[in-house]
């Protein structure tokens, strides 16, 4: 019987490997698909689908990940009646992270610019994201991203969008 249980333990053991440490450094492009809504006072608001390309690229220092990155979200969001849309979000963003070896945990710092049918603003982006490695080159990603615009031709003043993101990436 202990013989039995020295075997059975020594395969268990063989079977167990740590996680090695993905090495995120070097130049990637994606695509992302998601959901973004806006908010603003007096009602302002509505939701939409929110898709577009990226690039960007990352450093490795270890434990922690550095990158930037350049996003295009395409939308159609109807801002509400005699209010307009918001046709696009452009964001150039800088995400710096964790490497928990599996996964990459992230936040994102930067500046994003609307383009509406009445006029553009810039204004911070922020929020979080986790990136998997499904193999050497692909990636799959969520990120959960806010900005709070300023628009001149909204009679209500700011809109706030919250964008949440599934994204593919393929690494150089």
């Amino acid at each position: 019987m202990k013989a039995l249980k020295a075997t059975l333990t020594a395969l268990m053991l063989t079977g167990v490997s740590p996680a090695l440490a993905e090495d995120w450094t070097g130049p990637f492009v994606g695509f992302s698909f998601g959901y973004a809504d806006a908010d603003g006072p007096g009602g302002v608001g509505g939701s939409d689908s929110a898709f577009g390309p990226f690039i960007g690229y990352d450093y490795d220092f270890g434990s922690f990940v550095l990158g930037g990155e350049l996003e295009y979200n395409r939308l159609n969001l109807d801002l509400g009646e005699g209010e307009g849309s918001l046709d696009g979000v452009s964001r150039l963003k800088l995400r710096g992270g964790y490497d928990f070896g599996s996964a990459l945990g992230y936040v994102v710092v930067g500046t994003a610019r609307a383009d509406t049918s009445g006029d553009s603003d810039t204004a911070a982006v922020y929020g979080i994201g986790v990136a998997y490695p499904v193999n050497d080159r692909f990636v799959i990603s969520g990120e959960a991203l806010r900005q709070d615009f300023d628009l001149d031709s909204q009679p209500s003043g700011s809109v706030d969008t919250n964008v949440f993101n599934l994204r593919t990436t393929f690494r150089f």
